[in-house]
């Protein structure tokens, strides 16, 4: 099992910018971001592979980016244009697969975050 800590979550106001790390206690193929309001189903949001391989929800794209850095087994988020529909818990998940990230189903992924917080004001 993988450990995944997320930080970086925070309030901000619509148009702002917000940064999300995870690290992962070891190595992960696929990660990807996942977020959560409460009563609605948890989606996802974007992934990404050890290739750099992405894949993002259409409701982030242009706005948010993935990125990771494979010598510390960590993800970012980088949120920028932030809108009040972005408030969520965000969640770092890490992939079950070892060699294949193809999808944001949440059923791809066992290993998941605490989560983080992340409040955008209108």
């Amino acid at each position: 099992q993988v450990q995944l800590v997320e930080s970086g979550g925070g309030s901000v106001q619509s148009g702002g910018s917000l940064r999300l790390s995870c690290a992962a206690s070891k190595y992960v193929y696929c990660m990807g971001w996942f977020r959560q309001v409460p009563g609605k189903e948890r989606e996802g949001v974007a992934i990404i592979s050890r290739d750099d391989g992405s894949k993002y929800a259409d409701s982030v794209k242009g706005r948010f980016i993935i990125s990771r850095d494979n010598a510390k087994n960590t993800i970012y988020l980088q949120m920028d244009n932030l809108k009040p529909e972005d408030t969520a818990m965000y969640y770092c998940a890490g992939g079950l697969s070892s060699w294949w990230c193809g999808t944001l189903s949440r059923e791809d992924f066992t290993d998941w975050g605490q989560g983080t917080q992340v409040t955008v004001s209108s």
